[in-house]
């Protein structure tokens, strides 16, 4: 089993910068790779950000100008960082891990952007 905490949600305004962490517990040392989805009401879950134990990232084309993935194998983290934030990027922002054969999800965590 693998546990996933999300932190560093909140309210923002346009245009700020906010960044999520993610940590995993339990069993850490199957995870392979890590990563970030967020859904906003009535719409599926999409992928944001990935990042593999060998450092291999990617951010989906649409969000790579301002968003990044970054990991922590020693503390079992990711993080997702978000620049120049937009409204439209407010969603519930859910931290995921995959080991063999399972996934697991967090709780998920809300980030509205609004003046």
């Amino acid at each position: 089993q693998v546990q996933l905490t999300e932190f560093g949600g909140g309210l923002v305004q346009p245009g700020e910068s906010l960044t999520l962490s993610c940590a995993a517990s339990g069993a850490t040392s199957r995870i392979f790779a890590m990563g970030w989805y967020r859904q906003t009401p009535g719409q599926q879950r999409e992928l944001v950000a990935i990042i593999k134990t060998n450092g291999e990232s990617n951010v989906q084309d649409f969000l790579k100008d301002r968003f990044t993935i970054s990991g922590d194998n020693a503390a079992n983290t990711v993080h997702l960082h978000m620049n120049e934030l937009k409204p439209e990027d407010t969603a519930v922002y859910t931290c995921h891990a995959r080991i063999i054969g399972n996934n697991y999800w967090g709780r998920g965590t809300q980030v509205t952007v609004s003046s």
